[in-house]
């Protein structure tokens, strides 16, 4: 009887070999199979279509080997993930509802879905991509999301929804269409990166996120690049945005949060615009052919600005202040393509301080009207007197340590042809 219990002991110790699952393509299959899988199982589906919705309560594999395709025909959310430790590989993922309430989704992933793990997944015409609800510690890797097209860009679902999902990391993800490529809403401790988003709203949304990253992601024609909001502790790294509508990076509400190593060209409106944000820093930026490089307003104040270059916006800088903001620290400043600039000594920085506004830009901004005196012979000597005695001038950005050249970012070779 002691041996019989020593083996018992031995083989509870070491636990049956988890089991693969051939998933026939009949209507109800996966349902029937998942009934009879145990834990750490995968499901094997066959080529083809199975026209269902998906319950994974329990710890196991749903793989469709890249060749299966899962159609929710219009009804609720496609595939639901209730249990730990579930992986959703290798689908085409098809027909969800059309309700917002519901969060009808591709995939969604609810709060007692802790580890999942959604990767190499096609995600096609659902109102809501794939939806992290909650659900602790996800993965969503390597997936291709095309969202609605048939409403108004405001009423389509998000590529990808996170809420309250701590330690939720996205990566390698293609989303067009749809409304926003990622939305975040009240969560934290999140990873963004390396995603690339087209035709959207947002291509990344932040509300209420604090203590996350978004790095190494391409935006391309959406309406707006990077939207940061009521956030602390952000970092904004290595992203690019290539002909955003309105703005490549904006700050609403921000605080205490880096913007480092991102490229912007050729927003529209703005490279970059902070609404009330405050104590960031921004360095090592490149702002090129934006209506304007960077505007501040709402009271944004004490943002660290050094070595970032302004190339070729029609304004480089819009800041309205009565005092003088200093935008060089230890002997460095930032580039400025407009600035002619001489460096006599050979270090690499001007030997003149750059000032981007003048008294003229603080009337335009306030008086647009005023454009009409532009060419005046008025508008020209009160901005040459501004030039020979910088005294008259009413306050703003200075950077006394101007660069000469222009530092480049990494990121500007993810897109070398502007997509």
């Amino acid at each position: 009887m002691r041996w019989l219990l020593t083996l018992g002991l031995i083989l509870s110790a070491f636990p049956s070999q988890a089991a693969d699952w051939d998933v026939p393509n009949r209507a109800g299959a996966i349902a029937e199979t998942l009934a009879r899988a145990a834990e750490g199982d995968t499901l094997r589906l066959r080529p083809g279509t199975y026209f269902e919705n998906v319950v994974l309560d329990k710890p196991v594999t749903l793989d469709g080997g890249g060749r299966a395709t899962i159609d929710g025909q219009g009804n609720g959310s496609v595939i639901t993930v209730t249990g730990d430790n579930v992986t959703v590989e290798g689908l085409t993922v098809i027909g969800s509802g059309s309700e917002h309430d519901g969060i009808d989704s591709g995939i969604q992933l609810l709060k007692t879905a802790d580890a999942p793990i959604i990767r190499n997944n096609v995600l096609l015409g659902n109102l809501y991509g794939i939806d992290v609800h909650g659900a602790d510690d996800a993965l969503v890797s390597n997936n291709r999301i095309e969202g609605r097209q048939d409403r108004r860009m405001n009423a389509r679902g998000n590529g990808i929804y996170v809420w309250n999902a701590p330690g939720a990391i996205v990566e390698g993800n293609e989303v067009r269409w749809g409304r926003d490529g990622i939305f975040v809403n009240s969560s934290k401790k999140n990873i963004f990166r390396n995603n690339t988003f087209r035709d959207l709203r947002f291509a990344v949304h932040y509300m209420y996120a604090d203590n996350t990253e978004v790095s190494g992601n391409v935006s391309i024609g959406n309406h707006l690049g990077y939207a940061v909001m009521f956030s602390t502790r952000v970092k904004v790294a290595d992203n690019v945005s290539i002909n955003d509508r309105d703005h490549g990076v904006m700050l609403n509400y921000a605080n205490r949060s880096v913007i480092t190593g991102n490229y912007v060209k050729n927003a529209t409106e703005k490279c970059t615009f902070l609404y009330n944000s405050n104590k960031n820093d921004f360095s090592g930026n490149w702002f090129q052919g934006c209506g304007i490089g960077i505007h501040f307003t709402a009271g944004s104040d004490d943002n660290r600005i050094v070595g970032n270059s302004f190339i070729g916006n029609r304004t480089q800088v819009k800041y309205v202040s009565t005092k003088w903001v200093e935008w060089s620290e230890d002997g460095q400043g930032n580039h400025w393509s407009d600035f002619a600039a001489f460096d006599v000594d050979g270090d690499g920085v001007a030997d003149a301080p750059y000032r981007p506004n003048d008294s003229m830009d603080h009337v335009l901004w306030t008086q647009p009207a005023a454009k009409m005196l532009l060419g005046s012979p008025a508008v020209q000597l009160v901005r040459w007197s501004q030039s020979a005695f910088p005294a008259l001038l009413p306050g703003g950005v200075v950077d006394s340590h101007p660069l000469m050249q222009a530092p480049k970012p990494p990121a500007i070779a993810k897109v070398p042809h502007d997509g």
